[in-house]
């Protein structure tokens, strides 16, 4: 089978897998092109609530196949800035769900994802050093606010892999799960997500990454929307809300 990026949508949750096992699921430039135009479908698709990342079988993404390097790696680097860029520009809520390595333009894709769960036995490493590359100024950007300036630059500098606990003292990871619940947890999360208010979800993610410029707008998709008031009534009634706004109505 050809390396490839596959994905499914089960119940409002897109379950996108990175799929090249014969490399640790390492990215190829087809498999990089894919991610924008993927990613752009899933934004536009209403039935898709939240988004998972993951890589097939024990494996998250051991970065990109070096062998594309040889090439050219200052495309291959455009490429994966791409990726990267629309993966972060997703409106809807991204999670990515790793096991084993995360590493390189793995641990790229993991960053631009708003939440990251790990299996115990995840490895996580980000390794330019090690072939000489200069690391893109937006990812080493994204990577100082997820942990910090000395933590990326630990990681930068060195190229050393760290587990699955120090990336989550770091920031880096949002939660760790023990060997065989990862995916279980996931599953419960994603529902989660999928049930709460979408004008929320895509207000609180402009604003977490610093946009400053639509804060009118979510004010008049607020004041617009039933939302608060089912959200308000649902919880004295004591059932699920049945939230309603949607981005098909801007």
């Amino acid at each position: 089978m050809e390396p490839q990026l596959r994905h499914a949508v089960t119940d409002g949750v897109a379950t996108v897998v990175i799929d090249h096992p014969a490399k640790r699921n390492a990215m190829t430039a087809d498999m990089w092109r894919q991610v924008p135009p993927l990613f752009g479908a899933l934004a536009a698709d209403p039935a898709v609530r939240a988004v998972v990342l993951t890589g097939a079988g024990d494996t998250f993404c051991a970065g990109a196949d070096i062998s594309t390097l040889r090439e050219s790696a200052g495309t291959a680097q455009e490429l994966a800035v791409r990726a990267e860029e629309a993966l972060a520009a997703c409106p809807k809520p991204t999670l990515a769900m790793v096991r084993g390595y995360c590493v390189g333009g793995g641990a790229q894709l993991a960053g631009a994802c708003d939440l990251r769960f790990a299996d115990e036995g995840a490895l996580f490493g980000v390794t330019p050093a090690k072939l000489g590359i200069v690391y893109p100024a937006s990812s080493t950007r994204r990577l100082v606010s997820l942990v910090g300036p000395a933590t990326a630059k630990y990681l930068l500098f060195s190229g050393e892999l760290i587990d699955a606990e120090r990336a989550l003292r770091t920031g880096l990871v949002d939660e760790v799960l023990p060997s065989g619940g990862l995916e279980k947890r996931v599953a419960e999360f994603t529902r989660v997500l999928a049930s709460r208010s979408r004008l929320t979800q895509a207000a609180a993610k402009e604003f977490a990454t610093g946009r400053t410029d639509r804060d009118a707008y979510w004010t008049e998709q607020a004041r617009g929307s039933d939302d608060t008031a089912e959200g308000v009534a649902a919880f004295l009634e004591r059932r699920p809300p049945r939230f309603t706004w949607s981005p098909a109505a801007d």
